[in-house]
């Protein structure tokens, strides 16, 4: 164990587990209260899954949207959580969520000083059910100035490496190949953090205000007891530490730990982007004391490519977006036809690629690629790759559709059928196959500016073309140990486990399968571990806004 800031001491009131987004929040809340804490970080940097996040939250019926008088109701939020959940949601952890949100949000704000910017046009993911709005549920942090604000911690925290930027300014600027690329690199340069890099830097500054103590590499291997209460944790070397008050769980998910995800999740992870160290400490921790595992199936599933480098050492996937939403992508399977629609959002668009052929003992649809034509990588770009520069070896290049078709593997005439068709109704601005751009979501990350219809739909008009391969991945998993609607753990009985807490990817999500919104991780996980700390504070889970407390 390695301390950041001070000495450990041994004995704290709150042990917290974790540092993510989670972890923090708990730290942080339980601080402001009065209480000593200490975090452990496993690996050598602090920020976990949600430092290399887009740092959004998903918060119905918040503040931000009734100022600026957009319709929305938790009832209608939960109608619509319950129909992306498909009922398997539990209705305690839902309301938990719902009801607590912006509150959670205002101390956020007003106690622990971070700074948001509402996202008004950010439509939900699922325009088709019950209860979505067109906007006004996501909010995202404002750039923050780390290393000002952390000093030498500033160095401990985990980011991307991605220029900072916020969504916000994204939704102004369009395509990549419109972003001023050297205003970026002086923000970086000059120490501004974006997403959720920012997010926890913002969420570190509060816990150091409060007297939080941080170390790294140091992992937590067992809960400690006395009298039939959790009181402390110890490390994998063997040092114990003391929690008078309670520990809390923030440790990740366990999507790192080939075996156990693929025991455990519904479909097979060929990628991630989260950090190698979420192997599922915090769930085998609590296994081992007896805690309940809920939804243990679910992942945070998303579209990926083997183009995102490492992390950790590691291979990470990236998360492809605009590269299969822009108007001139499509998306064919190992039969060189499309089969969903490649603008709708990540979480559902993966799903299409568990699917299995039994028949055949084969997946139904992979591999899967990405295809576009020369004039697509003109206007856009894909990735970090510009057109004009050589070739990437990740990109696939044929001058022809027959061409590219051999090189991966499809019949030529299918594709080429299959792009000619899906021409001749994108220059209309339909799609009557699958039914893209139709949704707000769908034109949300569509081009405003594109030269056809349709923000969502352009034709593959010359060549050369290129296809990039899209694999089942995902941002981290989403079940683990149960807990009631103040964030306790519970055993295998129902009943809270006492002295122990968790939120997060180490935890059941509030949501269950459903992921309803940009933000819907860290919206209900922030929420949860808020209630954990403000219990932990021996503080009522209500919080009376500054101005409330002014009038």
């Amino acid at each position: 164990m390695r301390m950041l800031n001070g000495e450990n001491a041994g004995r704290y009131d709150v042990v917290v587990v974790g540092s993510g987004a989670a972890a923090l929040t708990a730290a942080a809340t339980a601080a402001a209260g009065g209480r000593s804490v200490l975090v452990l970080e496993k690996s050598t940097l602090l920020g976990g899954t949600s430092a290399v996040s887009g740092g959004m939250l998903w918060i119905v019926d918040n503040h931000y949207a009734r100022s600026a008088g957009l319709r929305d109701s938790k009832a209608e939020g939960r109608q619509y959580v319950e129909a992306v959940a498909r009922g398997r949601g539990r209705a305690e952890l839902l309301d938990a969520a719902l009801d607590h949100g912006d509150t959670m949000l205002r101390f956020a704000e007003d106690e622990l000083g971070v700074r948001f910017i509402f996202l008004d046009k950010f439509p939900d993911y699922r325009q088709d059910l019950p209860g979505a709005v067109a906007g006004g549920r996501t909010v995202e942090p404002a750039l923050f100035n780390y290393r000002e604000a952390l000093g030498p911690l500033a160095e401990h925290v985990r980011t991307d490496g991605r220029h900072p930027y916020t969504m916000q300014e994204y939704e102004d600027w369009g395509a990549f190949t419109a972003f001023p690329w050297d205003e970026l690199a002086a923000r970086q340069a000059g120490g501004l953090a974006a997403k959720g890099h920012a997010l926890v830097a913002m969420l570190i500054s509060a816990c150091l205000r409060s007297g939080v103590q941080f170390a790294v590499e140091a992992r937590a291997a067992k809960l400690m007891d006395a009298n039939g209460r959790v009181a402390g944790v110890q490390l994998e070397d063997g040092t114990e530490i003391t929690a008078d008050v309670g520990v809390m769980l923030g440790a990740g998910g366990f999507e790192w730990d080939r075996p156990l995800a693929d025991s455990m999740l519904a479909c097979s992870v060929r990628l991630m982007c989260s950090p190698p160290s979420n192997t599922g400490d915090g769930l085998r921790m609590g296994q081992r004391i007896g805690a309940m595992t809920r939804g243990t199936r679910e992942a945070w599933w998303a579209p990926m490519s083997y183009t995102g480098g490492s992390r950790d050492g590691q291979r990470i996937g990236s998360l492809l977006r605009f590269e299969r939403q822009g108007p001139g992508s499509i998306m064919v399977n190992r039969h060189g036809r499309r089969f969903a629609n490649e603008a709708q959002n990540y979480n559902d668009l993966a799903r299409t690629l568990h699917s299995w052929d039994s028949a055949r003992n084969q997946p139904l649809n992979t591999p899967v690629h990405v295809v576009f034509d020369q004039s697509y990588l003109e206007r856009y770009g894909i990735l970090d790759h510009r057109a004009g520069k050589p070739t990437p070896e990740w990109l696939i290049e044929a001058p022809t559709l027959g061409g590219l078709a051999a090189k991966i593997g499809v019949p030529g005439q299918a594709l080429e059928s299959t792009v000619e068709r899906f021409n001749y109704h994108a220059v209309t601005g339909t799609d009557p196959d699958f039914g893209r751009g139709t949704s707000e979501y769908d034109r949300y990350w569509g081009d405003s500016a594109n030269a056809w219809p349709n923000p969502s739909l352009g034709p593959l008009q010359y060549g050369p073309y290129y296809a990039l391969e899209v694999v089942n991945g995902a941002f981290g998993t989403c079940g683990g140990l149960a807990t009631d609607g103040e964030a306790r753990v519970l055993d295998v009985d129902g009943q809270p486990i006492e002295g122990l807490y968790a939120a997060g990817n180490t935890t059941e999500s509030p949501y269950a399968a459903g992921y309803p919104g940009a933000g819907a991780t860290l919206g209900p996980l922030m929420t949860m571990a808020y209630l954990a700390g403000r219990r932990l504070a021996g503080q009522p889970a209500a919080y009376a806004p500054q101005e409330a407390v002014s009038a």
